[in-house]
């Protein structure tokens, strides 16, 4: 794992956790947006950055995180964000109350599947299947997400999507790809999860509605008193790696709501 200090001489703590196979660069503008008034620490996985490790799950990088935060003489954070897969991270987190946070917000993130273990692992065989077809081509990966889109303000289209695709073809192993698709659909949450006064939100874009909507049932069932926050026009991860400013500005609403 490796983490990204930002805004080190603020006294407020966001924990920053990132979603699946995407290299910390994406999340950087953000992170540095919400800089502007909280030391950040965006948390990068095994697997995704530059040291040749692999992901291993869920639990083994929340455990990674708050020992680092620890070691930091940091016993308390003021925010805890994730999106997708980080989502996840931070659900875990607060179900097995690792360290106390104050709010956290839960960005579109993955609940763990109700089906049978052999179907979860033919779900994962085939999601793994498809980031690696994505990574051999591309244009698949511009069919994917299109440049229009997808491209983040000021950057060429182009270098954007060719260093995407060098980094996603030459880095991931395929341990990593499997085991992310694995550990967000099947991590483990405590069958009745500890009544918590972390204020919550679990956010989402418009356009993921309907792919996220048992997950907000499950977030929902999990923690009783969280807020769904819907984002019009706005597909799964996009407000948080395309909009940097806009994520701030929601991040404080939610900071500054009584």
């Amino acid at each position: 794992m490796k983490v990204y200090e930002f805004g080190k001489d603020n006294k407020n703590t966001f924990l920053m956790f990132q979603c699946a196979v995407g290299p910390w660069w994406v999340f950087k503008k953000s992170a540095e947006a919400v800089a502007k008034d909280f030391r950040v620490f965006l948390f990068i996985s095994d697997g995704h950055d530059e040291s040749g490790t692999d992901f291993v799950s869920i639990e083994r990088n929340v455990k990674q995180a708050v020992s680092y935060l620890k070691e930091k003489n940091i016993f308390h954070l003021d925010i805890a964000y994730g999106i997708s897969m980080g989502g996840s991270s931070v659900m875990y987190m607060l179900a097995h109350q690792l360290i106390p946070v104050k709010k956290a917000i839960i960005d579109a993130g993955i609940t763990p599947y109700p089906y049978p273990k052999w179907l979860c692992r033919i779900i994962a065989i085939r999601d793994y299947l498809m980031v690696k077809a994505a990574f051999r081509s591309i244009q698949l990966m511009k069919i994917a997400m299109p440049p229009q889109r997808w491209t983040p303000k000021g950057e060429d289209p182009q270098e954007h999507y060719l260093k995407l695709f060098e980094f996603g073809k030459n880095h991931y192993s395929d341990k990593t790809i499997y085991n992310v698709f694995w550990s967000t659909n099947n991590y483990p949450m405590p069958k009745s999860v500890p009544t918590t006064e972390t204020e919550m939100e679990y956010w989402y874009g418009e356009e993921e509605k309907t792919a996220r909507r048992r997950d907000l049932a499950y977030a929902q069932k999990a923690f009783p008193l969280i807020m769904a926050k819907e984002f019009k026009a706005m597909a799964h991860g996009e407000l948080v790696m395309m909009f940097p400013e806009r994520f701030h500005r929601e991040v404080m609403r939610f900071w500054k709501k009584i």
